[in-house]
């Protein structure tokens, strides 16, 4: 188990049992993220990276205190004044948080806004919720947002709600981003918990080899670097693997496969 905070503010992350949490820790200020808070996250990020253990990231928020739940408020506009920093720094967390090793879970407990939308969108999967908003006030205060992140908004959400989202500044309630098939699920309050763990245990359950070779390919192809033959050695490697032979081992006697990533 680690657990491992700059301050007692920025985020929090703590690793068990190849689950690990990252924690936004500003409540008081509905969670945005200065530019501590992005050094942080690349940090925790390369961590659990590195960390062959981890087979799962949830990254989430402590809302405690807060009137109505907020995930994320999003950057820290004065951090814009900082030297060196602004949306280029910002553009680095999700770009970094979209090619990590794991399977990625936003867990959204709150509402979130601005450049804090990307985040949620560079993980794989998403679970929300019920209640909470969404919103991308950019052209509201006048900014054009970076490229990469218009390139996932129109990927994730299409072409439509994109052009809602930045052409109107309007927010989407829950339902609405239920409709655009963007999350797993939207769960009430007091079942939350029972939620995640559910997702998290289910991506537990798979394959470690072909659910981390898979997440590679997925994301090579959607990007246009797919390379048939790596596809395809990916193929073969899986094929020939122990896990491979236990999953179809454990189909024949009915029971749970126990999968060991070789």
């Amino acid at each position: 188990m680690t657990e491992i905070s700059q301050t007692a503010s920025t985020p929090v992350l703590h690793i068990r049992a190849g689950i690990a949490t990252i924690t936004l820790n500003r409540p008081a200020q509905r969670n945005r993220l200065e530019n501590e808070d992005l050094q942080t996250l690349l940090a925790q990020f390369q961590q659990v990276n590195d960390d062959q253990t981890v087979r799962v990231l949830v990254l989430t928020a402590n809302t405690q205190g807060q009137p109505k739940p907020v995930f994320c408020a999003g950057y820290d506009i004065g951090g814009f004044d900082e030297q060196g920093q602004g949306a280029t720094s910002f553009e680095r967390v999700p770009e970094a948080l979209a090619v990590l090793r794991p399977i990625t879970i936003c867990a959204l407990n709150g509402s979130v806004y601005g450049g804090a939308t990307d985040i949620v969108l560079a993980c794989d999967l998403r679970i929300g919720l019920q209640g909470i908003e969404w919103r991308m006030p950019a052209t509201a205060i006048g900014l054009h947002y970076y490229p990469s992140g218009l390139a996932r908004y129109i990927d994730r959400m299409g072409l439509s709600a994109t052009k809602r989202a930045f052409l109107t500044a309007r927010p989407f309630t829950w339902q609405q981003l239920d409709k655009l098939g963007l999350f797993e699920d939207f769960v009430a309050a007091d079942e939350w918990q029972d939620g995640l763990n559910r997702l998290t245990q289910d991506i537990i359950a798979l394959a470690p080899m072909a659910s981390e070779e898979t997440k590679k390919s997925i994301n090579e192809i959607a990007t246009g670097l797919g390379d048939e033959s790596v596809l395809r050695s990916r193929v073969e490697r899986t094929s020939l693997s122990e896990d491979f032979a236990e999953g179809r081992a454990a189909f024949a006697e009915r029971r749970k496969p126990v999968f060991r990533g070789r």
